[in-house]
């Protein structure tokens, strides 16, 4: 779909962006920058209450702030007919959705029915009803040649991207090692907290955020991001066909424990009613935010696991990532020794003159996509040295990730592989959910 084909302003050809029911922080995120495509005014349709004021509370501060503020005008519609509404109106042409995500694929569904293209914050589809639904609005995209597509920011994030590099390089790293389900080819883990900071701030959540029936359990939550990373790190370009390219050994799903004193440090309120059932002791909320998988890709064993805990001692958010090649291992590791960001380093099976030469070689590939990137050997294996340029952090991806949909909606270049591979990502999740749950 040519971006103005629904245009009806001055600015012809423009984007022009709606936001539709602001519940989580990543859609204020999608505006931290302004894009040349873009049009500055901005339509949210939202219901009436404390998400929606955050977001435009964040888009305020992102328009005062000194160094290069952003210049947008929201103009905002508040009812419970918000969704209603906005299909009514049509003011604009790309729905940008991050929030509850228990009507989000109802609402991905009925905007392409309504022929608008679709920018979805993860998770796009948080159990098994919601991915058949999914599909189906996949379907009727491509019929009406609309682009749907989710914001998948860690792609960006440098150790993720070189760590995809150096596993396309066979002199470097070989070949992927198929593994057991015991000793798996992929490991990947991350850590996030409830207690975070946001564009400087610490992040005020709802409440519906602790409820697994509105956000998504972890892994139906941040783990799309590891499904993400597996396929598009371990199978470049590669078209998966969920029905015949995966299968699952194991799922496993447990809770998390939040006192009433830390949910209202999060939520600046006390437990609701929806969530009595999951309180102990009236005191301690269990949420299911963590999750583990461990499947089959194209006969490779994966195991990812999403964690989630209140408050990190150092640091923050974390990821941690192993490729078991058969000449050598790429291992992300953000811990203590890290001084908790990301570092990528390769562990070859057998370090001696032939591999120095062979990394040498193949980092001369490197250097001509991402200049100032080195590696230094460390013990019997190598440290990536990465310049600072390269670490913008995660706030800034989602800027990066809505360059590339804009691409994709100019120019209709979205690659072939990437809505099958959604599919499967969500087919992963939502399975894996029916597997720990044990249906």
């Amino acid at each position: 779909m040519a971006i103005a084909a629904m245009s009806q302003s001055k600015n012809e050809g423009k984007v022009r962006l709606i936001t539709l029911d602001p519940g989580h922080f990543h859609a204020a995120l999608v505006q931290k920058t302004m894009l040349p495509d873009i049009d500055p005014l901005v339509y949210v349709y939202a219901p009436k209450g404390a998400d929606v004021q955050s977001h435009l509370d964040k888009i305020t501060a992102y328009n005062n702030r000194k160094d290069d503020p952003t210049r947008w005008k929201e103009e905002v519609y508040l009812g419970d007919d918000f969704f209603e509404k906005m299909i009514a109106e049509k003011k604009g042409n790309v729905v940008v959705m991050a929030g509850n995500n228990h009507k989000k694929t109802e609402y991905i569904k009925k905007s392409i029915d309504a022929g608008f293209n679709v920018l979805g914050d993860k998770p796009m589809a948080i159990d098994k009803p919601h991915f058949n639904m999914l599909k189906s609005a996949f379907a009727d995209a491509k019929k009406k040649k609309l682009v749907l597509y989710d914001i998948m920011t860690e792609r960006y994030e440098i150790t993720n991207a070189l760590q995809r590099e150096f596993a396309m390089m066979p002199g470097v790293f070989g070949t992927l090692k198929k593994g057991t389900p015991q000793h798996p080819g992929v490991e990947m883990e991350s850590v996030h907290y409830f207690y975070k900071y946001v564009s400087g701030s610490v992040l005020t959540r709802p409440a519906w955020f602790f409820d697994v029936n509105q956000e998504g359990e972890g892994l139906q939550d941040v783990g799309v991001h590891l499904v993400d990373l597996a396929q598009w790190e371990c199978f470049p370009d590669k078209t998966i066909d969920y029905k015949k390219d995966i299968r699952f050994n194991s799922a496993q799903r447990w809770t998390s424990d939040v006192n009433i004193s830390e949910f209202k440090a999060i939520t600046k309120q006390d437990f609701p009613a929806y969530l009595q059932k999951n309180i102990a002791h009236d005191t301690v909320l269990k949420v299911y935010a963590n999750g583990s998988v461990n499947y089959k890709l194209f006969g490779v064993n994966i195991k990812l696991t999403a964690k989630w805990a209140y408050k990190a001692v150092a640091g923050g958010d974390s990821h941690y990532s192993v490729l078991h090649g058969t000449k050598a291992n790429l291992m992300i590791k953000q811990g203590a020794t890290e001084n908790y960001t990301p570092v990528l380093y390769i562990e070859p099976n057998k370090n001696d003159a032939a591999y120095e030469k062979q990394l040498q070689e193949n980092m001369e590939t490197i250097r001509a996509k991402y200049p100032g990137v080195e590696v230094k050997k460390e013990g019997r294996g190598y440290t990536v040295i990465i310049a600072e340029k390269y670490k913008d952090g995660h706030e800034a991806h989602f800027g990066r990730v809505t360059e590339k949909y804009l691409d994709y909606l100019r120019n209709g270049n979205m690659p072939a592989w990437e809505v099958p591979n959604m599919i499967a990502k969500y087919y992963v999740t939502t399975t894996a959910l029916d597997i720990a749950k044990g249906k």
